[in-house]
């Protein structure tokens, strides 16, 4: 017989055990756990809500902007020819402005204002970190790709492991949730 003790071997046994279950779980909880720090991946519903917030905030500055403008110019009674120019100028402003929007938001902090209310955040798919401008553009464009044939582009997220939309897949972002405690230094924590 060996000089061990019996009680060392049943010490030894139990330690043995406690570290094989350890090993074992950490792996499991690492399989269940989404490869984005522990964020969830951001839903359908909850995506278009913000999507509506955003649209909602770019369309009432891109109206009020319109109607002053256009109070302005019926006092000139200016000929009909420079009001069709004044009118493609001030759509292609429209279209700057809201590509602008979009684009500064997700490059900065990852999310537009309608993105902070419902907490979801875009990040890069590999790096978790923010977007570049460029790539943010490259979203956006993805953004009217997807809705051309009928949302079909935003609804393939219903069947990606990761939930990404057409536009996530062209830029290589992803779209997760946002903890209370992630809103930023300022925000009263609830």
């Amino acid at each position: 017989m060996s000089g061990v003790r019996p009680e060392v071997h049943t010490a030894q046994e139990h330690a043995a055990q406690a570290r094989r279950r350890r090993q074992t779980s950490s792996v499991s909880t690492a399989m269940q756990a989404p490869p984005t720090g522990g964020r969830a991946y951001s839903g359908l519903v909850t995506r278009a809500l913000a999507f509506a917030l955003d649209s909602a905030i770019v369309n009432g500055c891109a109206l009020v902007v319109g109607v002053v403008v256009g109070l302005g110019l019926s006092i000139l009674h200016l000929p009909e020819a420079a009001d069709i120019v004044i009118a493609a100028i001030l759509g292609g402003l429209w279209v700057l402005w809201t590509v602008g929007y979009f684009a500064f938001f997700w490059s900065t902090t990852g999310q537009t204002p309608g993105d902070r209310v419902m907490r979801i955040r875009v990040i890069d798919g590999r790096d978790r970190g923010p977007l570049k401008l460029r790539r943010a553009i490259v979203r956006f464009g993805g953004v009217i790709l997807a809705a051309i044939p009928l949302l079909a582009g935003f609804l393939i997220m219903l069947w990606d492991d990761r939930r990404r939309c057409l536009q996530d897949r062209l830029a290589r972002t992803v779209v997760v949730d946002t903890p209370v405690s992630d809103d930023g230094p300022g925000r009263l924590r609830r």
